[in-house]
């Protein structure tokens, strides 16, 4: 059972998806408590690819509240876990114009952190009007 614990809300707005991916992340204790009690944000979180391993950076955990930390970086770069031939697929798609790793949301399965996300194309102005024209025809319809 998929628990969802953070979401990027802005990612599917600005960006295509094109193929999504679920990995493990290295975490420290306090952090997984913290994100189960909501304490994290993907605003401006990205995923990037550094000697054939998976980061994600600018994901923001803040620290936990009963934790006895004397120095604590809420924005670390955190190792993101797949198999190789997950990455060796992911590195052969970045290798394309245009195309990016997006973070899509942090989710708790089988009492496991995991992050969703996905190989992205960024959209044009255009595009962006035309997804808020169809979200408002929806809404208009549910409306009806």
């Amino acid at each position: 059972m998929e628990k969802l614990l953070v979401k990027n809300r802005k990612a599917t707005f600005d960006y295509e998806i094109l193929d999504k991916f679920q990995a493990g992340i290295v975490l420290q204790g306090h952090e997984v408590k913290s994100l189960k009690n909501g304490g994290g944000q993907m605003q401006g979180c990205f995923v990037t690819l550094r000697d054939g391993e998976l980061w994600i950076e600018h994901l923001h955990i803040s620290q936990y509240q009963k934790a006895t930390l004397l120095s604590y970086e809420p924005e670390r770069p955190r190792k993101l876990l797949l198999r190789k031939s997950e990455i060796h697929k992911i590195a052969g798609a970045l290798n394309t114009k245009g195309v990016t790793l997006v973070a899509l949301a942090c989710v708790a399965k089988n009492g496991f952190i995991k992050i969703e996300f996905g190989i992205g194309r960024g959209k044009k102005k255009f595009d962006k009007r035309e997804s808020l024209k169809k979200k408002d025809e929806r809404r208009q319809l549910r409306k009806i």
